[in-house]
């Protein structure tokens, strides 16, 4: 944990048992729409000097 985190939380507890399987299925899902996201931009041409 970072210092700096203890002087802004409340409060800081352990998740027992790590993350669910509904916070992995929703950080898959925000990762393939950011992809989505990123491949609609249009991609910058490299050039060799």
């Amino acid at each position: 944990m970072h210092p700096e985190v203890a002087e802004v939380a409340g409060a800081i507890t352990p998740v027992p048992g790590g993350v669910g399987p509904l916070t992995i299925a929703m950080l898959m899902v925000n990762t393939v729409k950011a992809a989505k996201l990123r491949r609609a931009t249009p991609v910058a041409e490299l050039t060799r000097s």
